[in-house]
């Protein structure tokens, strides 16, 4: 079957048309979403940049060019992108990384379109929610007063990286969307790894911890924060030493070279992304171990020439003690074995990272507890991480939104003996145990973590830090060794008897009969309304709840719902009527469920928080597995996230009468069921 991009181009082809992309349109809110920014944007196409004179630089077809126009893509040509007036530098520097890396550029870039053949419709590649997924753009971009508003070439004449800007920004909804983006987000969406930042500190960076991180499969980058001011002209500002500050340079190499006068010097090779010149004079790097720089008269020329010939495009020496003084922080991105054997220079390594990845989602009232502050901890999801020999492992959260992203960390916990693996951990452990680790909270739509675990198993679990927010997420965990990642659940069962019918000795039941005497007093009216076999409806039953229950929050409870509940749940002979004994049964029961519904609404008399429903229920008498908990919730839920006593003790009648449907056909006492379509249709309409 033909992908979508296919069935695109070739209708175009047959048409004779350029397309127009109708899920991202060429109009304002594309580029700006929330902000109204004083003037209009023009949407102009590749070629009628061209035919304007504002695109600049020269080539024609996706690998030569020539002074007739622009092209969208140049192998030959250097990384020459900016970010324009209105762009990011971020993404530039996320997109130079990816540039210098030929063979993921192409999973990213698929090298077979030219402007010529695409008859406006162009595809990308990009890592998004867990996945790859192909993205479709046309190629309209924005521009004020004929020249673009963002991301552009300086001299290339090159527009893959426009269009790719454009692909980015669909995803995210709006270029404006791009301005809370940052470095880390760049690098997973383009590249698929996990992005871990280090900061570049003497004492805790040595050559051996660089070393040991070029034998997995990793890229190693580095980059210096200098708190520069705004670059002029749209250009990246450089040091003295000729250092590009907030870009991405690759790690590439250590080595050791030997002094004349005998002293060792730990040199660090460094990758210039925005560079594919060879080392020589026009090399941008200013400092030691520069082509112009002195420091190699210390060595040998049999050592210079070495050195030199194991130098790439771009590359260059430095030696250690400058590296920790020049850049500040390190980010380094994990890729896994799959997409790792794509880069030449990943698939030789030593060691690769292996992934396990789970996709979940925070629901409100479900499975939304936030951080361990919260005493809803426990309902975030559980996920298993069973460890068979000792290894690093990179643990990373990732929430499936890119504007207004929530605060979300995680913590873990090792696994106690006493729980099957397979089992959620309760309530009381949280209180009795100490977490393993804790990563950082941060309101980024990426959190990772690299730790040291020995064999054994561990609970990982990820949470937003405040209750009851939703998103999706991913968590990756990768690792060089063996081990497996899988979802704890609840079992779905009855813990206690939710509905216990009344005893003839009236002070055993459950509420004690201080309880049933007072429902007796209510004999009277009841007698009223009753037929001649004593027996009411759930008409009656209305009238009768709406007499006896006192004028507060159980008052909710005298809808005509509950009635009809109550009346399927203790009706036995399908008369739709029950006796004096079932109503009893029933308020002795209504007053130990609002007991419970008590103890929960801490806040505020009567209404219940979402996030403590499970645990009411439990206290009642249901433990409830996550899909379920996910029905009752979208049942039962109000507009502000809360349940009153009505809707708990609706949900509680719901629960029970689905548990009896069951036992009453759970004959070899399996948990497993054969119905005939009557008796289904009969037990929904039941509950």
């Amino acid at each position: 079957m033909a992908s979508k991009y296919e069935r695109i181009l070739s209708d175009c082809r047959a048409r004779n048309v350029l397309w127009e992309d109708p899920d991202f349109p060429a109009i304002q809110s594309s580029v700006f979403y929330y902000q109204t920014p004083p003037f209009t944007f023009q949407w102009k196409r590749i070629m009628d940049l061209a035919d304007n004179g504002s695109a600049s630089g020269s080539g024609s077809g996706s690998t030569s060019a020539s002074a007739s126009g622009p092209v969208f893509l140049n192998e030959t040509a250097e990384f020459d992108v900016v970010p324009g007036k209105m762009g990011d530098r971020w993404l530039v520097s996320c997109l130079g990384l990816l540039s210098s890396l030929r063979n993921l550029f192409y999973r990213v870039v698929p090298a077979d379109q030219t402007l010529a053949n695409a008859h406006g419709v162009f595809r990308f590649r990009l890592w998004w929610c867990g996945e790859w997924v192909e993205v479709l753009v046309d190629d309209r971009l924005p521009t004020i007063n004929g020249r673009l508003a963002f991301m552009q070439p300086q001299a290339s004449n090159c527009f893959w990286a426009a269009l790719l800007e454009k692909a980015i920004a669909k995803l995210h909804g709006s270029y404006e969307a791009l301005k809370y983006g940052t470095r880390s987000d760049g690098l997973t969406d383009l590249l698929g790894g996990v992005v871990r930042q280090m900061p570049i500190l003497a004492d805790t960076i040595r050559p051996q911890t660089l070393k040991e991180l070029l034998t997995t499969t990793c890229i190693v980058t580095c980059l210096a924060d200098k708190g520069a001011s705004v670059a002029k002209k749209n250009v990246a500002e450089r040091m003295p030493n000729g250092i590009l500050v907030n870009v991405n340079y690759r790690l590439s190499s250590l080595d050791k070279v030997k002094t004349l006068m005998g002293d060792l010097v730990q040199l660090i090779c460094l990758k210039d992304t925005f560079s594919s010149k060879p080392f020589g004079d026009k090399t941008h790097f200013l400092g030691d171990w520069s082509p112009t720089s002195k420091t190699w008269e210390r060595v040998s020329q049999v050592e210079r020439a070495r050195l030199v010939r194991l130098l790439a495009p771009g590359e260059f020496w430095m030696s250690f003690c400058d590296f920790v003084e020049i850049f500040t922080m390190m980010e380094v991105v994990y890729l896994d074995t799959e997409t790792a054997n794509d880069e030449e220079m990943l698939k030789s390594r030593p060691l690769h990272w292996k992934m396990k990845m789970h996709q979940g989602q925070w629901k409100r009232g479900v499975t939304a507890g936030g951080c361990r502050n919260h005493e809803s901890f426990h309902i975030n999801p559980q996920l298993l991480i069973s460890v068979q020999e000792q290894q690093d492992l990179v643990v990373a959260l990732n929430q499936h939104t890119a504007v207004e992203p929530k605060v979300i960390g995680f913590t873990m916990y090792t696994w106690d003996g006493d729980y099957g693996l397979s089992e959620c951990l309760q309530k009381d452990f949280f209180k009795n145990h100490v977490s393993f680790l804790n990563s950082d909270y941060g309101n980024t739509r990426h959190v990772s973590y690299h730790t040291h675990l020995d064999a054994g198993h561990y609970v990982l679990i990820p949470t937003t830090y405040e209750p009851a927010e939703e998103a999706h997420f991913t968590v990756r965990i990768l690792g060089t060794g063996a081990f497996r990642l899988s979802c704890l659940e609840t079992q779905t069962m009855i813990l206690l008897d939710p509905f216990p019918a009344l005893k003839s000795s009236e002070g055993a039941e459950r509420g004690g009969g201080q309880k049933v005497k007072s429902v007796c007093q209510y004999e009277p009216v009841y007698m009223q309304l009753a037929d001649e076999n004593k027996t009411i409806n759930c008409f009656e039953l209305h009238e009768l709840l709406e007499a006896c229950l006192p004028n507060d929050y159980i008052k909710g409870c005298a809808n005509i719902d509950i009635c009809r509940q109550v009346i399927a749940l203790q009706d036995r002979s399908g008369s739709g009527r029950i006796t004096f004994q079932q109503f009893k049964t029933f308020m002795v029961n209504l007053k130990a469920w609002q007991g419970v519904f008590k103890m929960y609404t801490k806040e505020k008399a009567g209404i219940l928080r979402a996030e403590r429903l499970r645990d009411a229920l439990c206290d009642i008498g249901f433990q409830l597995s996550t899909d379920i908990m996910n029905c009752l919730i979208q049942r039962y839920i109000r507009k502000d996230g809360t349940l009153r006593l009505s809707d708990f003790v609706s949900a509680v009648i719901h629960l029970t009468t689905a548990f009896n449907q069951f036992h009453l056909k759970n004959y070899s006492q399996v948990n497993v069921i054969e119905v005939h379509l009557h008796d289904w249709i009969k037990s929904i309409l039941s509950c």
